[in-house]
């Protein structure tokens, strides 16, 4: 590991499932003592966007999965995430001696197939694979006392990464590329409402909205078009929760809108943000 991602994803639901170019989310690489070396991004700023070589290092710490124990919680984090596995999740318990996970499954359940159809893992950008490495394509912003700053990643706060190297438009970019099943959503969208009519916000939840800061009110709607529920979910009545940079905001999804139904945040957290 050369350096760590920091933003303010701090819990997995939320996290966009691609990078995107026109994410307003903004990260930091935080590089490790050993690899914090101004020469070693000597004439990086040459460059546009990078790539991002990193690991799914949270998605199965809070989980110890069997089939009698736990295949309930495994499917709803995994479909929110990128897809679901057979039987077993992977666990650093379960890597063997190679650092690969000896009991994957061949094949997942992706979000945005509505959680039901199975695709071969190497067919999809799923957590759950044998090496549970992720590479994303992000926009180089600026360094900033020894830290990179890049715009479009989807990664958790803390997301360990293992490399990172220049994207050159005349060899990674192929405008005629097929994309398979992922074709058939990649423009899905939701409209997002913060005070629609047929809600009311408490005057605490109202107080909270108007001092909360334009970037991270564009940020959070970015994230809430994106549309975070896991894929087989689809009740117009269920309140799901986002955390983005100590900020936690309720809403429910109908009829292809995002209505957000209240806003509270972490004082403890932002506090230490701005430290």
């Amino acid at each position: 590991m050369i350096a760590r991602a920091r933003n303010g994803h701090t819990d997995k639901f939320g996290i966009p499932r691609q990078s995107r170019e026109e994410s307003p989310i903004c990260t930091r690489i935080v590089f490790e003592p050993e690899y914090r070396v101004a020469e070693a991004l000597r004439g990086i700023e040459g460059y546009s966007h990078l790539w991002l070589l990193w690991g799914f290092s949270e998605i199965t710490n809070d989980l110890t999965v069997s089939p009698s124990n736990g295949m309930e919680k495994c499917l709803d984090l995994a479909l929110r995430t990128e897809g679901t596995v057979g039987n077993v999740v992977p666990t650093i318990d379960l890597l063997d001696g190679r650092g690969t996970n000896d009991h994957w499954s061949p094949t997942v359940r992706p979000p945005r197939l509505g959680g039901n159809k199975r695709v071969g893992v190497f067919a999809t950008r799923s957590p759950f694979r044998p090496n549970p490495i992720g590479l994303s394509s992000v926009r180089l912003l600026g360094i900033d006392k020894g830290d990179l700053l890049v715009s479009g990643a989807d990664l958790l706060d803390g997301t360990p990464i293992y490399d990172l190297k220049p994207y050159l438009s005349f060899t990674d970019c192929h405008p005629d590329a097929r994309n398979g099943f992922a074709d058939e959503t990649k423009d899905y969208r939701l409209e997002v409402e913060w005070c629609p009519s047929e809600e009311v916000l408490s005057r605490e939840c109202q107080v909270y909205l108007n001092t909360m800061p334009v970037s991270t009110r564009e940020a959070i709607e970015y994230i809430l078009s994106q549309d975070p529920r896991p894929g087989y979910q689809d009740d117009p009545q269920r309140e799901y929760k986002i955390d983005y940079e100590g900020w936690t905001v309720t809403f429910v999804v109908r009829d292809h809108r995002v209505m957000v139904k209240n806003v509270e945040k972490d004082k403890f957290f932002i506090k230490n943000l701005r430290v």
